[in-house]
């Protein structure tokens, strides 16, 4: 059902990462007392019928609704986004395109990564107002544009204070109205299209740049991080190596509490696995954009005879 009070959050997942997605549903679930109902949906990238089905079993029907995508009917065609040489796969930009997904009369959304936990009633942040801003974060580890590991490169050039705070993409709130009448997406993907040997992060350096000090930020404890133990968090992102594989050395306590709600899912029983499927999956998307890339340039110069 959709319903004008509901809480409205997306997200965007594959076969490979379901285990982390339900996880993250059921920690929504459980921690959210107020009497919003919750919509979600759910973009997939040829999730199977059976992923589908034990998803919808993370939750009570009463408090959620599941709505599914495929990313197919977002974007018709991959090789249409800008194909940069990092190793995160293509569907990191389809929380760009949330506008083509979500009905019309929705305005306010959260995005959520599916690699999250979340410890206090999502209502709360649902009940932030955005003022007269597009886009609501929280700051990355990186902290700054400036910061030689994981900020914007070329802020100079762009003409962007090197002081400028610097936010991490796996947790928004966004207006969609404002994001539309401002052709938010175009900009973004033209940015990174524009500077793709910048863009180690894709999608969250063209938001960077386009929000560049114009976006609001959130309580940091609603994006803490795995690898640093934080007071009182109020939702875990377990960014770098996920608690579903072995190689796991963060903070423990957080994987344990992911453990703790994974057993209240279809994956109870769910052991961690080698770190080498891990490795093989950052391998296989790389090999994919440099496919792509490749067919991309064949079809330019078979185009222009």
């Amino acid at each position: 059902m959709i319903m004008s009070n509901a809480i409205t959050i997306f997200t965007v997942c594959d076969n490979h990462f379901t285990v982390l997605l339900a996880a993250l549903i059921k920690s929504i679930e459980v921690n959210h007392h107020s009497d919003e109902h919750v919509n979600l949906y759910i973009v997939g990238d040829k999730l199977t019928p059976a992923n589908k089905k034990n998803l919808e079993k993370c939750a009570e029907s009463e408090k959620f609704s599941f709505f599914w995508i495929e990313i197919k009917d977002v974007i018709k065609d991959k090789s249409s986004l800008p194909l940069d040489g990092s190793s995160f796969p293509l569907i990191v930009y389809i929380r760009l395109f949330f506008p083509l997904f979500l009905p019309p009369e929705i305005d306010k959304v959260i995005y959520l990564d599916v690699d999250m936990i979340v410890r206090k009633d999502i209502s709360v942040l649902w009940q932030t107002d955005l003022g007269d801003k597009i886009i609501a974060g929280v700051p990355d580890r990186s902290e700054k544009v400036s910061c030689s590991w994981g900020g914007i490169a070329n802020y100079a050039e762009l003409g962007i204070d090197p002081d400028s705070k610097y936010f991490n993409s796996g947790l928004l709130m966004m207006s969609r109205r404002k994001w539309v009448a401002s052709n938010i997406t175009e900009k973004i993907i033209d940015c990174i299209a524009a500077n793709k040997k910048y863009a180690n992060f894709p999608d969250q350096y063209g938001l960077n740049v386009v929000f560049a000090n114009q976006w609001m930020e959130l309580d940091r404890r609603w994006n803490s991080y795995s690898m640093i133990e934080t007071e009182d968090p109020y939702l875990i992102h377990f960014i770098g190596i996920k608690p579903i594989f072995t190689s796991y050395s963060y903070v423990e306590k957080y994987k344990t509490e992911f453990y703790r709600y994974l057993e209240m899912t279809p994956w109870a029983g769910y052991k961690p696995i080698g770190n080498y499927v891990r490795l093989l999956k950052k391998v296989q998307n790389k090999v994919f954009k440099k496919g792509y890339r490749l067919i991309s340039s064949v079809t330019r110069i078979l185009s222009s005879k």
